[in-house]
């Protein structure tokens, strides 16, 4: 049986605390969740655990995202879309820590 290929992984510290870390993997086939074959999970959090940015496609959910304590089902396109989307929200998300400051 063929494996999942690990095709992206980081972890990233930025400046007030706040950390993003991603995962990205391959599958060997695709599922009726993850029609696109892939599986992932990227997060964005600040210094005290706080997730404040959460994409991920869960057995049983697909795909779908998280903005502070709000789920928000989300259109998978393509993995640099995903990683493109999944920065827009850390901006947005920075600028409201920011704006609270």
């Amino acid at each position: 049986m063929a494996k999942a290929k690990l095709i992206a992984r980081d972890r990233i510290e930025f400046e007030e605390g706040f950390t993003a870390e991603f995962v990205v993997w391959e599958l060997p086939q695709k599922t009726p969740d993850r029609p696109h074959g892939y599986k992932y999970r990227l997060y964005y959090g600040d210094s005290k655990g706080n997730c404040l940015v959460r994409y991920d496609n869960e057995t049983g959910k697909g795909d779908h995202k998280h903005l502070g304590e709000e789920e928000f089902s989300y259109q998978f396109i393509d993995i640099d879309t995903l990683f493109s989307d999944f920065e827009h929200d850390i901006n947005q998300a920075l600028k409201k820590h920011r704006g609270k400051v």
